[in-house]
């Protein structure tokens, strides 16, 4: 037997914080040889953090991360042990993404990453080269002042693998996994053993499942002990990189890391028999044929031995369940620990959050509740100290006392505010005589306000489970007195639409109030710690959702409660518009849409990429058995129209958590234009057309299979089609 024990690391990095990453390296490195382990692998970027962006462009980043380099490697942390650091490294004129492999105080490789992430949220290639020369090692000049302090003046560069006296171990970079033709395969036929994949992975609904796919996929077919190391946490951006760094023997999972943490450093340590990883190999008759004929990859000698033998002492690490969450743990723990990392450095003393008890902030609101249960549970658990700390220091806490109850620390650190108007009606403005009169206005303000009442007692009921600290004010008068302006400045005063106005006088009024409990919500988060004498500022949340973002259903901007139960089957509605007895707003009624077909319009256009057209001849088979061609082209050419209206929304939309593949996000996923000729003239005739055709060939349409959806989107140019049962982010997603 090779018994040899391996330890990996979820580490919550900081872009640019070059002291919390150091400290954060050193803590995994003495852990995982504290547990007796020979290798340690870390996060791709690991000493810059991977979201520095642009800051790759400057000289400082690279030469910080050599220093930082040079500290651990002077000192005695990988005495012993392998261990593989991720960060940038600038060779000729080239800057490279790459992982330093370090033992015994020396560099004995560094490995550039051959395959760039450069979609989605990635843009590795405006700030890095890709590594094309796989089929040999070149020689490496050390920066001069890390040369004299290792007494090494140059080291090996490249794609290769490092082979000791007993195994082989080689390097696969985040994304290399994921390429048609991974490294990781050809490595494998070289007889390499030991696989590190360093990773820089966010968070995104359902996507854990892909990635441990893939590790099993690795070593199930070849053989192979493949580790994951992951970054974990806020690192200054809008991903949450979600951890979950594992180990995976010939395709079996042994050791798993968490998902969502609130810990600044986690290490996961296994302890495999590299023999049944040869044993395994050698029982495929396809593996050594294709063994006996690989193309050889350039290996860096090491003299060292990182194996034990047979050894009753070390027992070895069995197959485990795999621990995956459904989505609504998801929802609530990811942007629950990227709010926890935001508000612990930004140097802000909570949040504050305009609840209006519909769903969408109310689920912001579960969220940061979510967030508060996750600190007291850490501390509780006797978890990280620093968790223990920030809390102390965020919430306040005094001789020596510390959060002990959710409800308590929520208290503390968040404010909701609910902000009501009671739109009231045109009547209460006029003198009313008659007593029917009188007693009709009477009976219709009690209807409203029972109306205005329930949202009310919804905020209020789950703000007490929550805990926050909750004010409900009226911005009736301050409505009226802008009105009143408005009506001195011009000698008009607007009217709603339901009271017999213009939609340019609706749309006014309502911006008003959006916009009046935007200022009131900010004013408040800057004072209210003044009120009662807590120091610092309190961040404002906002909250929105996909599907109406998608639409531009929005003002643009300058876990386990019951009363949830109630917000998600109350009809969502702004509450901008006055109410009558005959007339009630809805969200679905302003948009013109119901939020299932935006859910499908949202997926269609970003995740399978289809326009205008594609997304026509998608729906005529999805929506065939209930919608003719005519009324599909109606709602495709109103969705198309609405979304490029008010796409200029986007781009000011405040940092928000990334959680979705549809996304309309501007600053970094979803990267289109702003400025669009609404009127789609060509797209739409080339729709009108189609739908001439379909009419006169009398096609009977029907409800369509997924299967033959799958047919259909072959047949209108390789378009992906979405699935069915494709639901909204707002009903639970």
């Amino acid at each position: 037997m090779r018994l040899l024990k391996v330890a990996t690391c979820n580490l919550n990095q900081w872009a640019m914080d070059f002291d919390c990453n150091l400290k954060n390296i050193k803590e995994s490195i003495a852990r995982a040889k504290q547990s007796g382990a020979v290798i340690r692998l870390g996060p791709e970027l690991e000493i810059t953090g991977y979201g520095c962006e642009d800051h790759f462009l400057e000289l400082d980043t690279v030469n910080h991360a050599w220093e930082c380099l040079k500290e651990i490697l002077v000192g005695d942390w990988t005495d012993g042990i392998l261990c593989s650091i991720g960060m940038p490294v600038i060779k000729g004129s080239e800057r490279y993404n790459c992982q330093v492999m370090c033992l015994n105080r020396k560099i004995i490789m560094i490995r550039p990453k051959l395959w760039l992430a450069n979609d989605g949220n990635y843009r590795e290639l405006r700030w890095f080269t890709a590594w094309k020369q796989k089929d040999q090692l070149v020689d490496f000049q050390l920066p001069n002042e890390i040369s004299e302090a290792l007494s090494q003046k140059s080291v090996p560069f490249g794609y290769g693998f490092l082979q000791f006296l007993d195994t082989a171990v080689a390097v696969e970079v985040c994304e290399e996994l994921f390429t048609p033709i991974p490294p990781h395969a050809d490595l494998a036929l070289n007889g390499v053993e030991v696989f590190m994949n360093a990773s820089g992975s966010h968070h995104q609904l359902r996507k854990l499942d892909y990635r441990i796919r893939s590790f099993i996929s690795a070593t199930q077919s070849r053989g192979g002990v493949y580790m994951y190391s992951n970054q974990q946490g806020c690192d200054g951006g809008r991903l949450y990189f979600d951890g979950c760094s594992c180990v995976v023997v010939n395709g079996d999972m042994i050791a798993q890391g968490s998902q969502f943490s609130l810990k600044d450093v986690e290490v996961v340590v296994a302890q495999v028999d590299l023999d049944a990883v040869a044993s395994l190999r050698g029982s495929i008759s396809s593996f050594q044929e294709q063994a006996s004929c690989k193309t050889r990859i350039a290996s860096v000698a090491v003299p060292y031995s990182l194996c034990q033998s047979f050894n009753l002492k070390m027992s070895l690490s069995s197959p485990l369940q795999i621990v995956y969450h459904p989505p609504e743990e998801e929802i609530a723990f990811g942007p629950g620990c990227w709010l926890w990392d935001y508000l612990r450095r930004s140097g802000a003393s909570g949040f504050l959050l305009p609840l209006s008890g519909g769903a969408d902030s109310s689920s912001v609101a579960a969220i940061v509740g979510c967030m508060c249960q996750l600190v007291v549970k850490e501390i509780a658990n006797g978890g990280d100290e620093q968790v223990k700390a920030d809390a102390i220091r965020i919430g306040h806490y005094t001789d020596g006392q510390f959060p002990t109850d959710s409800k308590e620390f929520a208290k503390r650190i968040f404010y909701t505010v609910y902000m009501g108007s009671e739109n009231r009606s045109s009547l209460s403005y006029t003198i009313i005589e008659s007593p029917e009169l009188i007693l009709s206005w009477l009976k219709h303000r009690v209807s409203l306000q029972r109306i205005s009442e329930e949202t009310r007692m919804r905020a209020k009921k789950l703000a007490d489970e929550i805990g926050s600290w909750h004010l409900d004010v009226c911005i009736d008068s301050v409505v009226s007195a802008l009105l009143s302006l408005f009506q001195t400045l011009t000698g008009k005063r607007p009217r709603y639409k339901v009271d017999g106005g213009s939609n340019i006088e609706n749309l006014g009024l309502q911006n008003i109030q959006a916009r009046i409990r935007m200022v009131l919500a900010f004013m408040l988060a800057s004072l209210l710690p003044w009120v009662h004498n807590k120091p610092g500022f309190y961040l404002v949340l906002g909250s929105s959702n996909v599907d109406e973002g998608l639409r531009g259903y929005l003002t643009k901007p300058i876990s386990g409660y019951s009363s949830l139960a109630e917000i998600e089957a109350a009809p969502p509605t702004a509450e901008l518009e006055p109410i009558r007895s005959n007339y009630s707003q809805l969200d679905e009624v302003d948009m013109g849409m119901t939020y299932e077909e935006l859910s499908v319009y949202g997926r269609l256009r970003k995740i399978f990429r289809c326009g205008p057209v594609s997304m026509f001849k998608n729906l005529c088979y999805r929506w065939g058995a209930r919608l003719t061609p005519s009324e599909v082209a109606d709602k495709v050419k109103y969705f198309f129209k609405y979304y490029s209206i008010n796409r200029h929304k986007m781009t000011v939309l405040t940092p928000s958590y990334h959680a979705e593949s549809y996304s309309p996000e501007d600053n970094r996923f979803d990267l289109r234009q702003f400025l669009y000729n609404a009127r789609w003239p060509y797209q739409f005739r080339k729709i009108d057309q189609l739908v001439k055709e379909l009419d006169g060939e009398k096609i009977p349409f029907k409800e369509a299979s997924e299967q033959e959806l799958m047919v259909a989107a072959s047949a209108v140019g390789g378009m992906g089609v979405v699935a069915a049962g494709s639901g909204n982010p707002k009903a639970g997603h």
